[in-house]
């Protein structure tokens, strides 16, 4: 969640030793540009490195990194971090580096965000990009437990922080799901609770009841957060969440409701003609009684919609698909949907259940800014199902550059620390 905290930074060590900590890992092949708001620390970008070199690509790729930075309206310049595995064993990395970071520095001069600092960080080195001071710069550079051991980090990881494995990683690749196989009582609640609503996917009444149990769900996983996947749902709960998964109104709903609330879902839902029977009188084709939900007391609002500065406030569905409204989602329960999702479902999967929840995880992921993580959950999601059509559509968006609007805001991105230079 976005927090106020204030982190002292004292040298370079100290921002990249933050940059994993705000992304979750530790880069690879990317830039890294934060802007700066005299001397706080502002909106943050991390995107891969432009695949070839040629000055066509390098200006487009500069082009899309200031339009990205611009958004923070009070940012007065930028620091750079490159990382790249190129160019240390024979100490060419700075002039393999340099045209990339020229490009860079005339389109963000000429925006008014000037380049305060750059520096390249390698698998064991890192130096800065502009130093040609022997004595602070050597060849090939600065060991990189510098960045790893240095009092920013340390701070970070007392706090509670972690750094994961890179996206890129093969050996623990950014998929969500819990490895062995499905419980068969999972299963088998699953096919129940699937064979008794498979008609009522337009009733409004059962929408109604599934955004119920859901959002029980969410309060009651944001609520512990430091819960084992195993205490979480029950087999008959987590069946019954599965089966509502593969209803893909339904599984919209459950997005939607997650960030903006369930007014918002509802609302939605109405507009796409999802609630067109009108069943007041027809019973509800489950029980909630025999889904072992968390008890009521714990919990905090659930179903009630999103309120901005005490306004009962309803957001159209693409709007909040694409991170324009609200003006700050509700983090606590997007991390909580990501938790229930992960424990839904298996790694390796197959079908259109391990679609939705891969699908989900990776809008979630890309709503917080980690667009390679993003696109790993999206193209599993394909795998598992392919041709699903919600994968496919955000894999889209993602394959034309397009960042969250929630990502791009300082005031609204996921995991944002206020850091000082001091």
């Amino acid at each position: 969640m976005t927090t106020k905290e204030t982190l002292s930074i004292h040298q370079p060590e100290d921002i990249l030793g933050y940059i994993p900590h705000l992304l979750g890992y530790w880069p690879e092949d990317s830039l890294v540009a934060i802007t700066m708001q005299g001397n706080t620390l502002g909106a943050a970008l991390r995107v891969d490195l432009p695949a070839r070199a040629s000055g066509r690509v390098l200006a487009a790729f500069a082009e899309h990194v200031r339009r990205y930075l611009a958004s923070d309206t009070l940012a007065d310049g930028v620091v750079l971090a490159l990382y790249t595995d190129d160019g240390w064993d024979d100490g060419m990395v700075v002039h393999r580096t340099l045209p990339l970071l020229a490009e860079l520095h005339e389109t963000l001069d000429h925006a008014d965000l000037p380049v305060r600092d750059a520096w390249l960080v390698g698998p064991e080195y890192w130096r800065g990009a502009f130093c040609a001071d022997q004595e602070c710069c050597p060849v090939p550079g600065l060991p990189i437990e510098r960045i790893r051991n240095s009092r920013l980090s340390a701070e970070m990881v007392y706090r509670g922080s972690t750094i994961g494995a890179s996206p890129r990683s093969r050996q623990n690749p950014p998929v969500p799901g819990r490895p062995g196989a499905l419980d068969p009582a999972v299963s088998e609640a699953e096919s129940d609770f699937a064979q008794r609503m498979r008609t009522s996917w337009r009733s409004g009444k059962c929408l109604d009841a599934v955004l119920e149990v859901w959002s029980q769900v969410l309060d009651d996983a944001r609520i512990h957060p430091d819960s084992e996947p195993a205490d979480l749902p029950t087999p008959q709960l987590a069946g019954f969440l599965r089966s509502t998964l593969g209803v893909p109104g339904w599984r919209d709903a459950v997005m939607i409701m997650a960030a903006a609330g369930i007014g918002s879902a509802k609302a939605g839902a109405a507009a796409f003609g999802l609630c067109s029977r009108n069943d007041d009188s027809d019973p509800l084709p489950f029980d909630a009684g025999e889904l072992a939900l968390p008890p009521t007391d714990t919990r905090e609002g659930a179903g009630k919609a999103y309120e901005a500065k005490g306004v009962l406030s309803i957001f159209a569905y693409a709007d909040v698909l694409l991170g324009v409204e609200p003006a700050v989602p509700d983090w606590g329960q997007l991390d909580a949907l990501h938790r229930v999702l992960s424990y839904l479902c298996v790694q390796g999967e197959m079908g259109d259940v391990a679609a939705a929840a891969l699908t989900l995880q990776g809008w979630i992921a890309w709503c917080k800014g980690s667009g390679s993580v993003a696109h790993a959950c999206l193209t599993r999601a394909n795998s598992a199902s392919p041709g699903y059509r919600l994968a496919e559509l955000l894999d889209e968006v993602l394959g034309q550059g397009s960042i969250c609007a929630w990502a791009s805001r300082p005031e609204s991105a996921w995991g944002t620390y206020k850091g000082s230079l001091r």
